[in-house]
């Protein structure tokens, strides 16, 4: 009888050795892939971004935050959706705070508000989940878990403005604005400048659409400044700028010996110029200004999966950190040459310093290049 009690204690302490060393495990294998908080280490670092009304398709802004993003992911073999990366599309002002706070409960590590109407909408959720980690572009947002991302826009449209200056032959030039803002402001202001800096007798027809969604509102204002003379047209106005291209292009079907030229923003929009004609391609976009809004979410993701999460700072990228800058000119421009070496001429004395891009309409008042 003692030994049976005996071998059925031994069985019982066997048992709970098996069981405590399996809760033991498991302790282990969740401190492997969990913090503190039980949320995923940089093993499994999830991000993700809200859009603003101009869409993930917009050709520009949005699109080159995604594209910056799916880079990110693919680099640190992620996958698209819950688990890895992902985007939620906002269809009105209403979405941005539903759509933060719907990725902010998926537990994903890092959440990008893109664009400055998403401000608000940011500070409000970063307020409620404070052990959530938000990035928001185009804005600065003051919260310990907000890293604010902004740009010298100013210095990609001044480059810009060079090649509008030396492209334009009747010295008739037009800036399409999406809605007035301090961003928007700088690249008018740089794109002001930089026609200014090469071509004194140029003058430029101002308008802004006050919408980054409307490309019948775009293709409206481009009608106008077309018809009036003008011959080179800069957008800063997202998806409303896709209405310039559409313009563009119609005229130049029509008219085919007339230029009809206009300068992209944000991502290079090359591929919006494209123009059949005789069955031979031709393209109306001269060049585009880029904001490389790609490079600042892969690099912000890049420093929070590290552990480096720059909360409550503001991290400005402008030409030197390859946050801004030009894409190449059309080969179908006359001056394209001309323009190259000012370009090459700009950037370097922007690095250096030589050149401080104004970044406000009233800076620029007292802006001359020597």
């Amino acid at each position: 009888m003692k030994k049976r009690k005996f071998g059925l204690a031994l069985s019982l302490v066997l048992a709970a050795g098996t069981i405590l060393g399996a809760c033991g495990n498991n302790d282990a294998k969740k401190d492997e892939t969990t913090g503190d908080n039980g949320k995923n280490t940089e093993e499994t670092f999830k991000v993700a971004m809200v859009t603003d009304v101009g869409g993930i398709d917009d050709k520009s802004f949005n699109q080159s935050a995604w594209k910056g993003i799916q880079e990110f992911g693919e680099e640190n073999g992620l996958e698209k959706g819950q688990d890895g990366y992902n985007y939620l599309q906002s269809q009105s002002d209403a979405d941005y705070t539903t759509n933060l706070n719907s990725l902010a409960r998926q537990d994903f590590n890092l959440v990008f508000g893109i664009g400055f109407m998403m401000a608000e909408a940011v500070n409000e959720i970063a307020g409620q989940q404070k052990d959530a980690h938000f990035g928001i572009v185009d804005s600065v947002v003051e919260q310990p878990n907000v890293a604010s991302v902004l740009f010298k826009e100013q210095e990609a449209s001044f480059l810009a403005g060079v090649a509008a200056g030396l492209a334009t032959e009747s010295n008739k030039i037009g800036f399409i604005g999406g809605m007035k803002s301090e961003v928007i402001e700088r690249f008018e202001a740089g794109f002001l400048a930089g026609v200014k800096a090469v071509n004194a007798d140029a003058s430029v027809d101002v308008q802004y659409a006050e919408a980054f969604d409307k490309a019948e509102i775009g293709q409206s204002i481009a009608s106008r400044m077309y018809s009036s003379g003008t011959d080179v047209i800069f957008h800063a106005a997202g998806a409303t700028g896709n209405g310039l291209f559409k313009e563009a292009r119609d005229l130049k079907m029509k008219n085919p010996s007339k230029n009809y030229w206009a300068i992209g923003v944000d991502s290079d929009q090359e591929a919006e110029g494209v123009v059949t004609i005789d069955g031979k391609k031709h393209n109306v976009i001269i060049t585009s200004a880029l904001k490389r809004v790609d490079v600042a979410v892969k690099d912000l993701s890049t420093k929070a999966k590290e552990g480096n999460f720059p909360g409550g700072e503001t991290t400005v990228y402008g030409l030197a950190e390859d946050g801004v800058g030009l894409a190449k000119i059309n080969d179908e421009v006359a001056a394209k040459a001309d323009i190259e070496a000012k370009v090459k001429e700009f950037e370097e004395k922007i690095k250096n310093g030589d050149i401080t891009v104004p970044g406000t309409l009233k800076d620029l008042k007292n802006f001359s290049v020597k």
